[in-house]
C-alpha cells in the first residue's frame, strides 16, 4: 500500500476511550438546550479537528481510525473476576455522552471501530500488527502505557497532551527496558487501577532490574530459588502463577476477528454537511465557525508564528479592527490565555488597566484599557506629552464579551480569580476557565510554588520581568496604569504567552499524578465561587470598631502603667530587646536566652512560661500584647479596608498556599480572629448582616476527629459518633477508666487535648505543657490511649511508611500533598515531616469536604429560590447573609448539602447558629 504521494501508508489510530475522559475533564460542565451534557463531546470534536489540522501536509496520514471501548466486560473478565472491578463507574454526566462522542467520530467521516467483548487497545493491537504486515507506518494517538508493548519496527505513538512521539527510548525510559519486555515487566508490578495483581513487593524499577538479570518471567520464575533477597525470593515463589495471570491480563491480543479490514481505514474526504449538522444538533456553535472557517479555507491560527518556529509574534492592539481581527482568532482557536492588568493589587479597590491575552505559543497581545501618561493619577505632568492611543474601555468589552462568555473558547490564567473579579466589576461572566496555579497546586502540591513565574521558570526555563522591576519602590512607585505603554505591552504579553505554553506540561503533569478528579471537582469549580463570596464581601459596624479601638487603647494605657510599676522603670514594651532586659537581667527571672544579635528572646512561648511559674510582670505584659494586635490588625485596620463603593470588607481567599488543600484569608485575615477571648468574640459582634437579613453560621463539628475514625479503624469511636455521644467523655472513660455518670470537667478535658494532639502529632512534651503535668504522666497519657485505640497506632504507622515509600499522602478524595522532607537526614527535620505526614490526610480531608459543600451550595440555593449569599469560609465554618423570612428554610437546605458533602462511616453533623452579628450566630 502506498499514498497518493507515492510512498509508504501511515496509518493513524486514536485512542478515542482515552480521548474522551481528557476531553470531559477539560472542560467544565455545559448542556444544550435539551438539557442533554455535552462537554466532552464538545472537548472531543475540538481535540479531533485539532489532529486532523495538525496532521494536514505531506505526511498527512493514508489511514485513520478512532477505537473505543464497547463495553466494560472483556474476555480478561473470565481471567479474573477482579479486573478492573475497583475502577470507579464514570461520572453521572459523562455517561450519556459516550454514543455522543461516537457519533461525533462518524461525523467527522471517520471509521469508528468496536466490538462487543474486547478492549480498545486490543483492536489498536490488531490493526497495528496488520498494517505492519503490509508496510504501514503506525502511529498510535495515546499515552496510555499498556499501548507502549507495541511500539517499534515501524509503530511509534503520539502523546496528545505533550505533542511527543514516544519511540522505543521513550519506552525505556519510562519501564526501564525496551517495548519487547514490557510485558514481562507490567506482569510483576501488577496495575492497582485496573486490578492486576502482580507480585507483592515488586514495583516497576525492581521488575525492570529482574527482567534485565534473568530475561523473561518465565526464565526469572524458573530460577526464583537464586534471589538472594528473602523476601523478594518468597514472594516470586509463592506468588508465580499469580503474576502468569497478570501476563495473561496485560497482553494485547494482536488477532482480534474485526469486520472491517486494512482497506476500510483508508482516510476519507471530509462532509462538510454532515459534520456542520452534527454542530448545529449539539448547538456548537462557535465550534461549528470555526471548523467551517478552516474547511473553506481560513487560515488556521496554529499558522501565525511561534516562538520555535521564528520567534514571537507580540502585538498591541489600539484600534477597533486590530481587536475585530484578534477577536477571529481567539473564535478559531478556542483558547484564550488572558491576564488583567490594573492600577492596585485588590481587585475590588482595582481599576481595569488593560487585558493581556494570547491564542498559540509566541502569539500574543495586549490591550490597553485605562492607561494614562505619568503622573497624571496625582494631577501632575511628568512629560507634557498625551496618553497613550487606545480603545475605550466599554467600547473594547462590549466587543470582547462574546467570545470571554462562550463556553466553546475556554479562558486560560493563573490565579485566574483576579481577573474573573475584575472583569465581574465590568458585568462580565467569564467563562469556561482553565487555572495553571491550580493546575500545579493538584498536581504537585508541597512540592514548589504554583505562581506563574516559578511555574515559567520550572516547565519553559524562561524567567518572567519582575513587575517590582518596571514600577518601581517606595516613594517613586508608579502604577501599571502610568508604566510607559511599550514597557507594559512587552510585559503582559510575555504573561499571557507564559500562561499559554505551561498549560500543555501542567495538564500533562496532572495526568500523571492521577488527580484530574481533585482539579476537575475541587479546584477548577471552587474559583467562581470563591469570586462571589470576594465580591460580595460582608458588612462591618465602623462605629463598634471605632469604640473597641477607643476601649482597647485605655486598657492598654493601664496595663502599661501596671507593667512600668512592675518593672520599676519605664521601657518600650513593644521592643523584644528592652523588655527582656527588664525581664532577664534587672528581674533575674530564669530562661532567658540570648540570639546572635545578642538580644534576649521573649516569644510568646517563654512569657507564657514565666507566667505560669506566677511571675506578674510577663503575664501583663501577653495580655498588653493580645490587645495591641487586635486594635492594630482588626478595630483600626478593619476601619480603613472598608470598600468605600460597597460598605463592605472585601478579603481575598488563597487558594493555594496551604499543602493540605486549606484554604488562606488575607487583607483582611478573617479566619485568624480569635473565638476563644472575649475581645476576639467582640470584634466579631462587628460583622453584621445587611437591613433585611441575618447572618447564618454552618460549622462541621468535630470534622477532623470523625475522618479520624474513619480512617483508622477504631470501632468504640465510630459507634460514639453514630450515637451522637460525647466523644472527649467517651475517650476519658474509655483511656482512664472513669464511668461516664462519674466524669468530671478535668479528666474530660485532658481526654479533650489528647483526642485533638493526636491528629497533630502530638508528643509527650508537647501534651505535658498543654496539661501543666509531668511529661512523665503525659507519656503515661498517651500510651494508655494507644493501648485503648490501636487502630489509631496503625494508622499512623501505616501513614509514614507510605509516604517514605512515595513521597507523598493523599486525603479520602485523592488530594496528594508531597512531604519532600520525609527521607531528611536530620531526625529533628524528619520527625516534622512524620508529624505532618500523619495530620494532612485528616485535615486535608475536612479542607475537600468543605470545599464540596462550597462549590454546591450556589446551585442548591438557587434551586431552592433562596436569596442567602455565601459571605465568609473559616476552615470549618460557612458564613451567609440570609433574607429575614428565608432563615429556617435557608438553615435546613444548608445543613442538608454540607453533612451530605462526604459519606463516611460515621456521620457529618453541622451546628447552625442565626444571629444579628457573627459572634451571635456562632
Amino acid at each position: 500500500m502506498s499514498n497518493e504521494n507515492g510512498g509508504a501508508g501511515h496509518l493513524y489510530l486514536v485512542d478515542g476511550a482515552g480521548y474522551i475522559f481528557r476531553a470531559y475533564h477539560a472542560l467544565p460542565p455545559m448542556t444544550r438546550p435539551d438539557g442533554t451534557p455535552v462537554n466532552a463531546v464538545m472537548g472531543f470534536c475540538a481535540m479531533l479537528e485539532r489532529l486532523l489540522l495538525e496532521l494536514e501536509g505531506p505526511d498527512k496520514p493514508s489511514h485513520l481510525a478512532v477505537i473505543f471501548d464497547a463495553g466494560h466486560i472483556t474476555f480478561r473478565n473470565a481471567i479474573s473476576v477482579d479486573y478492573k472491578a475497583n475502577r470507579p463507574p464514570p461520572p453521572e454526566d459523562l455517561v450519556p455522552q459516550f454514543a455522543l462522542v461516537k457519533d461525533a467520530s462518524r461525523a467527522f467521516n471517520l471509521p469508528t471501530i468496536e466490538l462487543d467483548g474486547f478492549e480498545a487497545d486490543d483492536i489498536i493491537a490488531t490493526y497495528a500488527t496488520q498494517a505492519r504486515a503490509v508496510g504501514l507506518k503506525v502511529t498510535i494517538v495515546s499515552s496510555d502505557k499498556d499501548l507502549m508493548q507495541l511500539v517499534g519496527d515501524g509503530v511509534d505513538m503520539l502523546d496528545p497532551m505533550k505533542q511527543r512521539r514516544i519511540g522505543p527510548e521513550e519506552v525505556r525510559e519510562r519501564f526501564g527496558v525496551g517495548p519487547d519486555k514490557v510485558i514481562d515487566v507490567q506482569s510483576l508490578a501488577g496495575d492497582s487501577v485496573d486490578n492486576v495483581p502482580g507480585v507483592p513487593g515488586i514495583g516497576v524499577k525492581t521488575a525492570a532490574q529482574l527482567i534485565g538479570e534473568y530475561g523473561d518471567l518465565d526464565a526469572l520464575l524458573a530460577r526464583a530459588a537464586e534471589i538472594k533477597q528473602p523476601k523478594r525470593r518468597q514472594n516470586l515463589i509463592e506468588f508465580a502463577d499469580q503474576a502468569r495471570v497478570s501476563r495473561d491480563l496485560v497482553t494485547l491480543k494482536c488477532d482480534v476477528d474485526l469486520a472491517e479490514g486494512i482497506d476500510d481505514l483508508v482516510l476519507p474526504e471530509r462532509d462538510i454537511d454532515r459534520l456542520m449538522a452534527f454542530m448545529d444538533e449539539q448547538n456548537f456553535k462557535t465550534l461549528k465557525a470555526r471548523i467551517r472557517g478552516r474547511l473553506e479555507g481560513g487560515a488556521p491560527a496554529t499558522a501565525a508564528p511561534s516562538a520555535a518556529a521564528g520567534g514571537p509574534k507580540h502585538e498591541t492592539i489600539q484600534d477597533e479592527k486590530a481587536l475585530a481581527d484578534w477577536i477571529a482568532l481567539v473564535e478559531r482557536e478556542g483558547v484564550l490565555a488572558i491576564e488583567a492588568m490594573s492600577d492596585h493589587a485588590d481587585p475590588m479597590l482595582a481599576s481595569l488597566t488593560g487585558l493581556a491575552m494570547a491564542v498559540a505559543p509566541g502569539r500574543a497581545a495586549y490591550l490597553p484599557l485605562g492607561h494614562r501618561k505619568p503622573g497624571a493619577k496625582d494631577g501632575l505632568d511628568l512629560d507634557g506629552g498625551p496618553a497613550p492611543e487606545q480603545l475605550d474601555r466599554e467600547t473594547a468589552l462590549r466587543m470582547l464579551a462574546p467570545v470571554l462568555t462562550d463556553p466553546s473558547v475556554l479562558k486560560l490564567g493563573a490565579d485566574i480569580k483576579r481577573t474573573v473579579i475584575l472583569l465581574a466589576r465590568q458585568r462580565i461572566d467569564m467563562a469556561p476557565i482553565e487555572d495553571a496555579m491550580l493546575l500545579s497546586y493538584a498536581a504537585e502540591s508541597g512540592l514548589h510554588k504554583h505562581a506563574l513565574d516559578s511555574l515559567s521558570e520550572r516547565y519553559l526555563e524562561q524567567e518572567l520581568p519582575p513587575l517590582k522591576g518596571l514600577l518601581g519602590t517606595g516613594k517613586s512607585a508608579i502604577g501599571f496604569d502610568e508604566l510607559d505603554l511599550e514597557k507594559a505591552s512587552a510585559y503582559a504579553n510575555t504573561t499571557a504567552d507564559a500562561v499559554w505554553q505551561t498549560r500543555q506540561p501542567l495538564r500533562a503533569k496532572l495526568l500523571d499524578a492521577h488527580t484530574v478528579a481533585v482539579y476537575e471537582t475541587l479546584e477548577r469549580p471552587l474559583v467562581a465561587v470563591l469570586a462571589a463570596m470576594e465580591r460580595t464581601g460582608i458588612t462591618v459596624d465602623a462605629t463598634t470598631l471605632k469604640r473597641m479601638s477607643g476601649d482597647f487603647a485605655q486598657r492598654m494605657a493601664a496595663l502599661e502603667s501596671e507593667i512600668h510599676e512592675l518593672a520599676g522603670e519605664s521601657f518600650n514594651i513593644g521592643s523584644p530587646k528592652q523588655l527582656g532586659e527588664i525581664l532577664f537581667d534587672k528581674m533575674s527571672l530564669p530562661g532567658g536566652k540570648k540570639g546572635k544579635t545578642g538580644a534576649y528572646a521573649t516569644p510568646a512561648d517563654v512569657l507564657e512560661q514565666l507566667a505560669a511559674q506566677g511571675h506578674d510582670l510577663p503575664a501583663r505584659v501577653l495580655d498588653w500584647r493580645q490587645l495591641s494586635k487586635l486594635k492594630s490588625t482588626y478595630t483600626d485596620a478593619l476601619q480603613e479596608q472598608i470598600n468605600r463603593d460597597t460598605g463592605r470588607v472585601h478579603t481575598t481567599y488563597v487558594l493555594a498556599s496551604t499543602s493540605t488543600g486549606r484554604l488562606s484569608s488575607a487583607d483582611p485575615n478573617l479566619q485568624n480572629i480569635p473565638v476563644r477571648t472575649d475581645e476576639g468574640r467582640k470584634i466579631r459582634r462587628a460583622f453584621v448582616p445587611a437591613d433585611g437579613y441575618r447572618l447564618l453560621s454552618a460549622d462541621y463539628s468535630q470534622i477532623e476527629l470523625r475522618i479520624l475514625a474513619h480512617i483508622a479503624d477504631i470501632p468504640s469511636l465510630r459507634q460514639a459518633f453514630h450515637d451522637r455521644q460525647d466523644i472527649h467523655a467517651i475517650t476519658a472513660s474509655q483511656v482512664f477508666g472513669v464511668p461516664l455518670e462519674e466524669m468530671d470537667p478535668q479528666t474530660r478535658r485532658k481526654a479533650k487535648a489528647i483526642n485533638f494532639g493526636i491528629i497533630y502529632g502530638i508528643s509527650a512534651f508537647g501534651l505535658a505543657n498543654n496539661l501543666r503535668i509531668p511529661q512523665a504522666e503525659a507519656r503515661d497519657y498517651i500510651a494508655a490511649y494507644f493501648e485503648r485505640y490501636p487502630g489509631i497506632r496503625d494508622y499512623m504507622d501505616r501513614t509514614k511508611d507510605f509516604c517514605k515509600q512515595h513521597g507523598y499522602v493523599t486525603t479520602l478524595f485523592g488530594r496528594r500533598m508531597h512531604m519532600p522532607g520525609i527521607r531528611d537526614s536530620n531526625p529533628a527535620r524528619r520527625s516534622f515531616q512524620e508529624r505532618a505526614a500523619i495530620n494532612a490526610p485528616i485535615q486535608g480531608s475536612a479542607a475537600d469536604i468543605i470545599r464540596r459543600a462550597m462549590i454546591r451550595l450556589p446551585g442548591a440555593l438557587d434551586q431552592a429560590r433562596l436569596g442567602a449569599r455565601m459571605l465568609l469560609q473559616v476552615h470549618d465554618e460557612l458564613i451567609f447573609e440570609v433574607p429575614d423570612d428565608e432563615v429556617d428554610r435557608t438553615r435546613d437546605l444548608v445543613r442538608q448539602v454540607m453533612e451530605d458533602a462526604a459519606h463516611l462511616e460515621v456521620p457529618l453533623v453541622v451546628d447552625t447558629g442565626v444571629g444579628d452579628n457573627w459572634d451571635e450566630a456562632h
